[in-house]
This record gives structure tokens, C-alpha cells and sequence, in this order.
């Protein structure tokens, strides 16, 4: 298997694969600085992009852009004291209380260094990973890893967030809208409406962007205002030096708990980060300290969540089980190249596994360079209000969206994606299952069927089958046993049980509008051929209940909802509605001149001369851009 490491190298030093890498990373970088983006935004932008490339360039594209996300947000999290991405929020505690003592780069040099240790350690694990655990794999029959995919899907739901409800109705959600389209057993056309757009499913970007980017986006501009109130000044990396070296076993350790982490399918960096803070709290002889700015915690943070990230791609290669919601977009992408991670992949394409270590070691390395050598810059430029960024940024989104199929389905289908996006967001269910549900969905109704014609039913009975389903079924004991301590040992009210519950109005109605969906697709269903409705039945069977169950709990505590937020953002929802259906109209060219106005002059607050300049630019790159990309930009009716 070794022998495949240095052609692997040698493929990737290619000047068009090294520079696909260097773009990946340099896209990764802008999107971990902004924050709530991250690692998923970055991949999903990326996506129509790498199929300009070959399958080599296309996913070092993807894999510079995930592995340098966490090193990145460490200068907004130092800097602005706003975690780029909620893995970093360790890191905005500690960090940007250092900051305002004076330490900022002492807090990043240790950021940038730690962040560098975590990926290459990740990068190291997953190298090793792929022969030893090859065997296992090819181990496994279609039962098993059908079992796999249910267990990352269940851990996705269950470990994001405190509802474990929200959690699977995410994860129900996705699957649903990963069964529209052609059945892979029989000849039926599921839930297409009687719509040609639908009849080949949804895109994977389609699916990210509207449910990650749009709802960020919305939000960012909704806050208003710059990104910070004023530059932060960073000078002399000796002391971030320093610091590196007298921490440097916390950071091996926080380290291998993120690979732990990223290993664990849908652990995600979050969980991970957190625990890897909570050990140095512990290992500390001074506990007190943290919270106020202890370079010890920005250490641990960083060291942990960037070893997460690589590492999440373990499982992913393995057993084809996203660890986490950017794994789940760059495992799409593979099977779009024809590569499908697990038995196969191990025995024909090892060159592409060592391809993915070297590409994230690189990253990692290459990553922490670059940070060191822009923050000073950067940290000039934290003025700025957001919606000079937004602006490109919901450009490239509309472009990206449009390359699924070159037609005005794509726009509607990014701008209602985006609306779910954004009610999920509101209403405190994690989107993460959604997404990795959906990715999943066209393996799992494989592995499903080929099952059920193989063993019939008796697979259950597999005692492979039977550990897997202890797996699932021990962590719903112990949350169980876990929350009746909790509501035996404190008195609940009806603020503390709405506290983290979102605003409850948007998740009634979020949780109405799906349950209708998914009854009408019940209905729907019993048209369908036994085969083809394996895999619609797996999610709107378990799916009606968990939809009814959450519009009872939203309801019955719908007085005590006090948010207001999602109200804020109401009209920049409508401004992306209107700006789609200027373009169904008016076209891509005509409908963008008012929007991007309206976004540097009316959110911005852009002088102007500067603002004609700026907005003058991004048209223009819209146009090359839409140049490089197949097709031309959406046309309107009238023009």
C-alpha cells in the first residue's frame, strides 16, 4: 500500500493540481475569517468549480479548503472576539481576551502553530488508518455498511444539539429530499411533481449552499454595521513561539483528542474542541485563569478542531460515513468523480487516498504560513462592514447554484433550499444531519436493497448487524438515563425549557410545513413499487411522528417565545427573493446592477465613488467568471 505514497506526491506537485490546492486554501481562508460561514460554505462555493478540473485537481481543490478552515478562523476569533466558525469559540474566549491585553499575536502564533500540529497529526492517523484498517472494511458485507451509514446519520443527529427530535427530523429531512428523483431499483420518478427540473434529483451544491450559505449570509447582513469596531494591531511572533513550545504536549494530547473526534462519525469539531478545552481546564493548576485569557485554552482549542477536520475524513474513506457536514460534501464530490469510498476504493484507488493525505498535509503546513504572513494586513482591514463581502459572496452563490442544470430551477431551488435553511436555523435544528442525510441517502438505498434481495430480512440477524445496533441503541440509553437524572435533580420551568429551543414560532411552522410534506409524500409513495419506496418509507415513517411530535412541544410553549430575531431578517429574505425573481424576469445581468446597489449603498453604507468602483469590479468578475463556467448567465423573460 506504501508504495502508492510517492507517485501520489508526485501527482499532486503538478503545477495545475498544486495551484487547484493553493485556490482551495485560499477560498478555505476567506471563509474561515468570516464568521458562521466555515468549512462548509467554502466546499459548497467550490463545488461547480472542480468540475472544470480533473478528479486529482477537483479534490485538492476541496481538501486545501477544509483542511486550513479551522486555522483561518483563529484571526477572527483573536481579533473580533466572533468565532469564525463554533469549533473556535475556545479559541474567541481566550484569544481575544489576550487581545485586549496586548497578546494578539502571541494568541495566533500559538492559534496558527497548534492548528498546523492538529492537521498534520490528522493527516499522519489517516495515512495510517488505510492499511490497517483496509482489512476490516473489505470485511464488511451491504448490511454492515448500510448499518454504518444509519449509525453516522443517527450520531449527526443526536450530537448536534440538545433536541434529539430537531436532530432526526433534520436527518429524516434529508433523506427525503435525497430520495426525489430516479429510484436506483426500480424505473420510478419519486416526488418530481410532474416538474423535468426534478427528475434527476437535486444537486449536492444546491443542497449546501441553500441550507449553510444563505441563511449565514442573511444573518451577517441582517447585524449591520462593520465587522469590528476598529483595527487590532499585531506585532512580534516571538512570545506565540514560545508559548508553542512550553504547551506543546497540551496540544499533542488536544490533538489526538480531536482525530478521536473526527474518527467518531458526526462528532463533529464542536464536541471535540470543547473537551480538548475542558482537559486543559482540568490539567491546569490555575482553573481560574481561563475565561480571562489563557494562552493554555487557545492551544488546546486549536489543536483540537483542526485535527477533527482531517480526521473526519477517516470514516469517510472507509466507510463511506461522512464525519461531519464538510466530509459529507467532499464524499459527494467523490462519487461524482466515480471514486466510492470502502471496500472498492482501498483495492483500486489507493493512489487517491494517498492523494488526500498529502493534499491535507500540505494544507496544513502551507496554511500556517500563510496565516502568519496576512494577519498584520488582515487585521487593518476588520473594519469593514460585511456586505462588501456579501456582496461577491451571494454572486458566487447564484453562479454556483446555476451550474447544476443551467435553468431558473436552480435559483428557485437555492432560494427555497435557503428559506428551510434558514427557518432550521431560527428554530435550533442542526442542519448538519440534513445534509449529511442527503449524501447519504443514494448509498443507503443501495446498500438497503441489496441487502433485503441478498439475506431478505435474516441481515438483522447478522451479529455484525447486532454490534452496530448496540452502537445505536447505548447512547439512547444513557441520554435517557442522563436526562431523567437532570429532571430529577433540578426543578424545570418554562424559561429553562425554552432557553434553547430557537424561536418557537418558526419551528412550529417549520415543523407544520414538514409534516404536511411528508404526509402528502406518504400518499404519494403507496404509487410507487415496493423497492422504490425503501427509501422514502425509511424517512417518512419515523419522520410523521417526530414532525407531530415537535409541532405539539413548539405549540404548547408558543406563549413563552421571546425572540425576535428572525423578524430582523425577514427583509433581507424578501431582497434575495425579489433579486431571484428579477432575474426570472429581467436576467442574470440586469436584475444583479439594483441588488449589489442596493447591497454596498443601503447595507454597506458605501461612498459613492468607491462603491460605484467596487460594485463595478464584482460585475465584472461575475462576468468572467460566468466566462469560465459552462453556459452563459441566467436570461430573463424580457431581456
Amino acid at each position: 500500500m506504501l508504495e502508492h505514497a510517492l507517485p501520489a506526491f508526485l501527482a499532486l506537485i503538478d503545477p495545475v493540481r498544486i495551484s487547484a490546492l493553493l485556490a482551495g486554501m485560499a477560498v478555505g481562508m476567506i471563509f474561515g475569517m468570516l464568521p458562521g460561514l466555515g468549512g462548509v460554505a467554502a466546499v459548497s462555493i467550490l463545488l461547480p468549480f472542480i468540475y472544470l478540473l480533473d478528479d486529482y485537481s477537483g479534490l485538492a481543490m476541496l481538501l486545501g479548503a477544509v483542511a486550513v478552515v479551522y486555522t483561518a478562523d483563529t484571526i477572527t476569533s483573536v481579533l473580533l472576539g466572533a468565532p469564525g466558525s463554533p469549533a473556535s469559540a475556545p479559541t474567541a474566549i481566550e484569544g481575544h481576551a489576550l487581545a485586549k491585553q496586548g497578546k494578539a499575536a502571541e494568541a495566533l502564533g500559538v492559534g496558527f502553530l497548534a492548528s498546523m500540529v492538529g492537521g498534520l497529526l490528522g493527516a499522519v492517523v489517516l495515512l495510517f488508518a488505510i492499511p490497517v484498517a483496509g482489512p476490516i472494511v473489505l470485511s464488511l458485507g451491504t448490511p454492515e455498511l448500510f448499518m454504518f451509514a444509519v449509525v453516522g446519520l443517527f450520531f449527526a443527529s443526536s450530537m448536534l444539539g440538545k433536541n434529539l427530535a430537531k436532530g432526526l427530523a433534520a436527518a429524516l429531512f434529508g433523506i427525503f429530499i435525497g430520495s426525489i428523483g430516479p429510484a436506483s431499483a426500480e424505473a420510478d420518478f419519486r416526488f418530481t411533481l410532474d416538474q423535468v427540473y426534478l427528475l434527476d434529483g437535486l444537486s449536492l451544491t444546491i443542497v449546501a449552499l441553500g441550507l449553510f450559505g444563505v441563511a449565514e449570509v442573511i444573518a451577517m447582513l441582517a447585524s449591520g454595521g462593520g465587522i469590528s469596531g476598529g483595527a487590532v494591531p499585531v506585532t512580534n511572533w516571538r512570545n506565540g513561539f514560545v508559548e508553542f513550545v512550553k504547551h506543546r504536549w497540551l496540544i499533542f494530547r488536544s490533538a489526538l483528542i480531536g482525530v478521536f473526534g473526527g474518527f467518531v462519525p458526526a462528532v463533529g469539531a464542536s464536541a471535540s474542541t470543547w473537551v480538548a478545552y475542558g482537559h486543559a481546564i482540568r490539567s491546569s493548576k490555575e482553573p481560574k485563569k481561563f475565561g480571562k485569557g489563557d494562552i493554555r485554552g487557545v492551544a488546546a482549542a486549536e489543536g483540537a478542531n483542526n485535527a477533527t477536520i482531517i480526521s473526519d475524513l477517516i470514516p469517510t474513506l472507509l466507510f463511506s460515513v461522512p464525519g461531519g457536514p464538510a466530509a459529507a460534501i467532499f464524499l459527494g464530490a467523490m462519487f461524482s468523480f466515480g471514486y466510492y469510498p470502502g471496500p472498492r476504493m482501498i483495492t483500486q484507488n489507493p493512489d487517491v487516498m494517498f492523494l488526500i493525505v498529502w493534499s491535507v498535509a500540505l494544507a496544513s503546513v502551507i496554511g500556517a504560513l500563510i496565516c502568519f504572513a496576512v494577519t498584520p494586513a488582515l487585521a487593518r482591514l476588520t473594519k469593514l462592514p460585511f456586505a462588501l463581502i456579501a456582496a461577491p459572496l451571494v454572486l458566487v452563490m447564484v453562479m454556483g447554484a446555476y451550474q447544476s442544470t443551467g435553468t431558473m430551477g436552480d435559483m428557485v431551488m437555492l432560494l427555497l433550499l435557503g428559506l428551510i435553511g434558514w427557518a432550521m436555523k431560527h428554530a435550533d435544528w442542526p442542519r448538519a444531519p440534513a445534509l449529511v442525510g442527503f449524501v447519504l441517502a443514494d448509498p443507503m438505498e443501495q446498500y438497503f436493497w441489496l441487502s433485503n434481495q441478498i439475506h431478505g430480512w435474516s441481515w438483522l440477524a447478522r451479529p455484525g448487524v447486532i454490534i452496530i445496533i448496540l452502537l445505536l441503541v447505548t447512547p439512547l440509553i444513557y441520554r435517557w438515563w442522563k436526562a431523567r437524572k437532570e429532571m430529577s435533580e433540578t426543578s424545570s420551568t418554562d424559561d429553562s425549557r425554552d432557553s434553547d429551543a430557537g424561536d418557537l414560532r418558526v419551528n412550529l411552522g417549520l415543523a407544520l410545513v414538514l409534516l404536511g410534506v411528508f404526509v402528502w409524500a406518504f400518499f404519494s409513495s403507496l404509487e410507487f413499487s415496493p423497492d422504490s419506496r425503501l427509501l422514502p418509507w425509511l424517512a417518512i415513517l419515523p419522520g410523521i411522528p417526530i414532525f407531530a411530535w415537535l409541532v405539539y412541544q413548539s405549540s404548547k410553549n408558543l406563549a413563552a417565545s421571546d425572540k425576535t430575531d428572525a423578524l430582523s431578517e425577514i427583509p433581507y429574505l424578501l431582497a434575495l427573493g425579489i433579486y431571484v425573481l428579477g432575474i426570472y424576469l429581467f436576467g442574470f445581468y440586469v436584475a444583479t446592477v439594483p441588488f449589489v446597489a442596493w447591497m454596498l449603498f443601503g447595507c454597506a453604507g458605501s461612498r459613492p465613488i468607491t462603491g460605484l468602483v467596487y460594485g463595478a469590479v464584482i460585475y465584472g468578475l461575475s462576468i468572467f467568471l460566468f466566462g469560465m463556467l459552462r453556459g452563459g448567465p441566467p436570461g430573463g423573460i424580457f431581456f
